[in-house]
């Protein structure tokens, strides 16, 4: 541990540790108190009373982890949780590509942010006095931790009309991530929430899963039923899944904080550069194949969540939304064969939507 370490301020502390993380590649970062989410944590009660979190169960675990990082569940005796923000694409792809949100769109990004986190990590454990032992932990957004609240406390960046967190200079296309610490540094102040007036993101919901500005009911939103919905989907709400495969970005898109000039600058993370897999697929690729055969493609991708049937069931949607008079011998095939009962009535019932259009 060198000198400058040792007689580091807060505020010396969080220069350094700035400096690191952007020499790291991350695109922003902030710093919060480690202080219980005391109001916070009473509003995500409300959201799993209401069952608003449909299938997602994991959203209910740990409930004393969420409320605050001073626990055993990460760091015992935290001071700081640090903030950082990771920009993805915001480019509109073409092909399949054009169907996954943009995050997912390459590699899964839990792995590559995860190293990044840690070496951070490492790097605020120097930063300690001669006599203090500092803790410090990276995560990503699998722990039980109510990460845009504390991203939000910082000042990283505020809570969007859409539940995202919008970093200046940078929109809401970005991943978050926190290395936890029982190193005190200086914290930000939250800022002031920008949206005024606007509702372009709520206006732009396809299935209108805002119930009012900031309370999104996961059950409608098109992310949700793509990705962690298993079985058909609600007859109501299949036509409006639009052209979404995996996830959705349309309350983001719409967004004018997402259309900066920081958003069509390259990537600093490889890892979420689209792969050019998506570009050579179709959806009668994706409803054709063979479980082993979508494996290949979404291995090691954010796509393997929903699985083989989830993305099959999804590609069979979007061509009756989209599609055209060349898909009705596909998915007339796919209604009657496809090995999975999920997909055939997918494909029966989008079918029907595609003949009520084309013919």
């Amino acid at each position: 541990m060198d000198s400058a370490a040792t007689d580091a301020t807060p505020d010396d502390r969080a220069r350094r540790i700035r400096e690191e993380a952007h020499r790291l590649g991350f695109d922003a970062i902030a710093f919060a108190r480690a202080e219980p989410l005391d109001v916070e944590y009473a509003r995500y009660e409300e959201f799993l009373k209401r069952g608003a979190h449909g299938r997602m169960a994991f959203l209910a675990d740990d409930p004393e982890a969420r409320r605050g990082v001073d626990h055993k569940r990460f760091v015992p005796g935290a001071r700081t949780v640090i903030c950082t923000a990771t920009r993805t694409t915001a480019e509109q792809g073409e092909g399949v590509e054009a169907l996954i949100a943009r995050y997912a769109r390459g590699r899964d990004y839990h792995n590559a942010l995860r190293r990044k986190l840690r070496k951070l990590a490492r790097f605020v454990m120097t930063l300690g006095h001669a006599d203090e032992e500092v803790v410090a932990r990276g995560y990503v957004d699998a722990a039980p931790m109510l990460e845009r609240a504390y991203a939000a406390r910082s000042g990283l960046g505020f809570i969007g009309k859409n539940g995202l967190c919008i970093v200046p200079g940078l929109g809401s296309m970005v991943l978050l991530g926190e290395v936890v610490t029982t190193l005190e540094v200086r914290s930000g102040t939250p800022l002031e929430e920008r949206c005024g007036s606007c509702t372009r993101c709520l206006d732009a919901c396809p299935t209108q899963a805002f119930d009012a500005p900031w309370v999104l009911d996961p059950r409608r939103c098109v992310a949700y039923l793509t990705i962690e919905h298993t079985g058909p989907f609600p007859e109501e709400l299949e036509g409006r899944i639009g052209a979404h495969v995996f996830g959705c970005d349309d309350c983001q898109t719409a967004c004018p904080f997402n259309a900066g000039r920081a958003t069509k600058e390259p990537l600093k993370e490889s890892s979420l550069v689209p792969l050019p897999t998506w570009r050579g697929l179709t959806l009668g690729d994706l409803l054709r194949a063979s479980d082993d055969e979508l494996r290949v493609h979404v291995d090691g991708t954010p796509l393997r969540r929903p699985g083989a049937e989830g993305l099959a069931r999804n590609a069979a949607h979007v061509m009756g939304n989209t599609g055209s008079a060349k898909d009705l011998e596909e998915l007339e095939l796919a209604s009657r064969t496809h090995r999975h009962e999920v997909v055939r009535d997918a494909a029966t019932r989008a079918l029907d939507r595609l003949r009520a259009r084309v013919t």
